[in-house]
């Protein structure tokens, strides 16, 4: 070969391996969309969407969540304001004949000067599979009826859409988010990362904003079950106005299925949906070594079965990665006690919230670091899930639009806006998943890709994007 075939053909060989070493770290994308900023402002008490329903002691607030592992339960919790009434709910295959009834609960709570209504709750057991359900709530002169549709039996290759919201408030874009969610009508059921009313940042805690922020919601809560976790405005920890119970108005209204995981608080607790196995984390209960959510979580994810519900999502309320420059780090000590055991059981998503905006990972880990070695910085491992920041409901804190630059490298994706997310689950290998801004229309995604299942198809996905 001479010696200008010889230059040529090194220079060839440097220009390919130039080419697959940028393939190979593809560098994130910072959203170029800039949303016009402006305050996120609450929108007023007397707004339609805070009325109450009409009629004496109406039942309100009405919502749901699944009722036990399975999904053949639904608790069903609402509020009347003015007597108990009646703590039970008639329900049915038809809209015209709810011939079953079961009995629940009710109780008061009160913080500080505020006393709640009688919230109650009733779980409904033995529901069948894929099944549309009718119910209703209240006395003859103000029944209430609602529908639901149970989740197919758990199997391998059983398709489920989820939607996916964080940090909701009650603000004039809160109420964008839910409407922009509410037009992906293909979504069946929502895993919610924490942050639902802020009612902690009015003045005294104001426990009528728990209220409000219901009664906002049922439109979509009473048809839909929303899959719970606990944020840090869910504490409500107040020494100074005497209030010195965490989570009391939280745990008080929202239930959740977990003595059926066999957890032992509400906080965090798992629920099988259809393919998809819903492990939820509590960021603000103690997770150390040792503790009941620690040991708790040890024992579960062993327990997956991914022949059955081959999808395994974690949520949880703070990120474990982060770019923004808010609550940055927060999650790390988490992080730290449990990412070894989501790479060792081969988690495939992670969604957090409390960081007011959006942002997707690569799929990288950092389990290496032992805070002497100097292995600090995260790698690519396809073992390890995709870490999805979902933090942008639209509460009246507004968005978070500081990002640390330059875009750390485990960054795929990042936009300050608001939005909502949708999980389409295809079969055993492969989900489809795209988040909407809340100024584009329902059918345009801001960011979307192809997830392939880490246990049955571990392949690269980083480039499916769609």
């Amino acid at each position: 070969m001479g010696l200008a075939n010889r230059i040529g053909a090194v220079a060839l060989a440097v220009a390919c391996a130039v080419l697959l070493l940028g393939v190979a770290c593809r560098a994130g994308q910072t959203s170029e969309y800039r949303r016009l900023l402006g305050q996120a402002i609450d929108m007023p008490l007397d707004a339609d969407v805070f009325r109450a329903p009409p009629g004496h002691n109406a039942p309100q607030q009405v919502h749901i969540t699944q009722g036990d592992h399975e999904g053949t339960a639904m608790i069903i919790p609402w509020v009347t304001t003015v007597e108990p009434g009646s703590s039970t709910v008639l329900y049915g295959t038809s809209e015209d004949n709810l011939n079953y009834s079961a009995k629940g609960k009710h109780s008061q709570y009160t913080f500080y000067k505020y006393t709640s209504g009688y919230i109650h709750h009733c779980t409904i057991k033995k529901l069948k599979f894929d099944t549309k359900y009718y119910y209703a709530v209240g006395t003859e002169e103000t029944l209430r009826k609602f529908w639901f549709r149970t989740p197919p039996k758990s199997g391998p290759d059983v398709p489920y859409t989820f939607g996916l919201i964080g940090d909701l408030g009650q603000s004039f874009d809160s109420n964008v988010t839910l409407a922009h969610y509410e037009s992906n009508s293909e979504a069946q059921a929502v895993l919610f990362v924490g942050d639902l009313t802020y009612a902690d940042n009015y003045p005294y805690h104001d426990n009528t904003r728990w209220d409000t922020w219901a009664r906002f919601v049922e439109r979509n809560l009473a048809y839909q079950p929303w899959i719970w976790t606990a944020g840090n405005h869910e504490i409500d920890f107040a020494p100074e106005l005497g209030e010195t119970k965490p989570f009391k108005p939280y745990s008080s209204r929202y239930h959740t299925p977990y003595k059926s995981s066999g957890s032992t608080a509400p906080y965090w607790y798992s629920i099988k949906r259809a393919s998809a196995y819903i492990i939820v984390l509590a960021s603000y209960s103690a997770y150390g070594k040792y503790t009941p959510q620690y040991k708790w979580l040890e024992s579960e994810f062993p327990k997956v079965n991914r022949s059955e519900t081959p999808w395994l999502i974690v949520l949880m309320h703070a990120p474990w990665y982060n770019s923004y420059n808010y609550h940055y780090m927060e999650g790390e000590s988490m992080r730290v006690m449990y990412e070894p055991w989501f790479v060792k059981y081969k988690v495939d998503l992670v969604f957090a919230g409390h960081v007011h905006a959006y942002e997707r990972t690569h799929r990288i880990s950092n389990v290496a670091y032992n805070i002497i070695n100097g292995l600090c910085s995260p790698i690519p491992d396809q073992s390890a899930p995709v870490y999805i920041t979902i933090g942008d409901g639209g509460n009246q804190e507004g968005l978070a639009t500081n990002m640390s630059e330059p875009q750390p490298s485990y960054s795929a994706f990042r936009e300050a806006s608001f939005g909502h997310a949708i999980l389409d689950i295809k079969n055993r290998t492969h989900a489809y998943y795209a988040w909407h801004r809340n100024q584009d229309g329902a059918a345009v995604a801001a960011d979307a890709l192809w997830f392939t299942n880490r246990y049955w198809m571990p392949t690269d996905d980083s480039f499916n994007d769609a």
